[in-house]
């Protein structure tokens, strides 16, 4: 495609910083950049019409990593990794509402609850064992225990009657976050380009050439926060992870209120407002779900049916008021990648799936990290 004069003098001429990705890291890099450079002439691009990962399509937890999750992660970290890790998500989450303000973004503290089906009573007692563990581990961090048992089923069926909860989390309104977030950066007089595919790059030391689908265009420093997508744009060691979610219609009389996780997180679901909603599943499928297409797939569709129906709502009939799916990046370690990669090139990918909670730490870095 053949730009116009206007339309390069105007949007892609003399562009100081560019950064990929228009999601809660990309955004907050862009937004903490022009609190470091007031001057700077500052240019989101997204490749779709909405911020396509995940960042518009989780299941807005406002969570920090539930009791199993911690147990099976430190196979492969250390105590002080996972300490720094829940210690970024939980900061994460408290620098978020204080940019957006919980009104905006609809921040509720219902708390979040880990739950154990009938047939998992070995699973839970281990995780019971090792809970004061982790809360002594993890005291630095939230000054307090984090993790306690509650006897409350929420009308739930087939489920163990403890559940494990952790107070300090909370849920919030996907939508309106990344509303007030998109609001922000653009009264920051920061440019945002939707429909703009990033394909290739090439850092030529005074400038990056940055090549799209459509067009190339050259700018002083680029940013890179495409999660999920990074990997043939950095040939960093990330995976794409697909999460499949689905919503109900309103659910009269509904009881559950909170964030819930099962079976180490990879299944979780909340109310929205007198809806469920409920994802993951990706456990199931690995390598089916090892993908960027935002789509969805009849197995792992059905494993969620049948978690509604038989222990979320049992015994009622509830009709699907949507589905959809949005892409995480994943890797063998959870620590996120904040680095560059050239001289005027860096990146921040890798969410591990927690982007609500360390999207606003990461971006922060990164913008701090272009110039150094």
């Amino acid at each position: 495609m053949s730009l116009s004069y206007w339309e390069i003098e105007s949007w892609l001429s003399d562009v100081d910083y560019c950064v990929v990705g228009s999601g809660i890291t990309g955004l907050t890099c862009a937004l903490e950049l022009r609190a470091l450079h007031p001057g700077a002439r500052i240019l989101v691009l997204e490749r779709g019409v909405l911020p396509s990962g995940a960042s518009t399509r989780n299941a807005g937890f406002a969570c920090f990593g539930s009791l199993t999750e911690i147990l099976d992660d430190q196979a492969s970290h250390s105590d002080a990794e996972i300490a720094a890790l829940v210690s970024d998500r939980y900061l994460g989450i408290q620098r978020l509402r204080e940019r957006l303000g919980d009104q905006a973004i609809d921040y509720r503290p219902y708390g979040g609850y880990e739950v154990f089906l009938d047939r998992e009573a070995g699973r839970f007692e281990a995780a019971l064992d090792s809970m004061d563990r982790i809360n002594d581990l993890l005291s630095p961090v939230f000054g307090r225990p984090a993790f306690e048992i509650r006897r409350e089923g929420f009308g739930m069926q087939g489920i163990l009657p403890d559940l494990i909860c952790n107070r300090l989390e909370g849920q919030l309104d996907t939508g309106r976050m990344m509303q007030a977030l998109i609001a922000k950066t653009t009264e920051a007089g920061i440019t945002i380009l939707n429909g703009v595919e990033v394909t290739g790059f090439e850092d030529q030391g005074d400038r990056v050439v940055i090549g799209t689908r459509d067009f190339e265009f050259a700018v002083r420093h680029l940013l890179l926060a495409t999660n999920g997508f990074a990997g043939p744009l950095t040939g960093l060691e990330i995976s794409p992870a697909r999460g499949q979610v689905l919503v109900t219609q309103p659910v009269p009389g509904l009881k559950l209120r909170g964030s819930f996780h099962l079976q180490e997180g990879y299944f979780y679901f909340r109310n929205v407002g007198e809806r469920i909603l409920l994802g993951g599943g990706r456990h199931l499928d690995k390598a089916g779900e090892t993908t960027t297409d935002l789509g969805q797939t009849p197995g792992i569709q059905q494993a969620l049916e049948d978690l509604l129906g038989q222990v979320i709502l049992p015994g009622k009939s509830v009709a699907i008021a949507h589905r959809w799916s949005g892409i995480m990046g994943v890797g063998s370690q959870k620590k996120p990648i904040v680095k560059k990669l050239s001289t005027n090139v860096a990146c921040g990918v890798r969410l591990g799936g927690m982007g609500v909670a360390i999207g606003s730490h990461v971006g922060e870095s990164l913008a701090r990290l272009v110039n150094t």
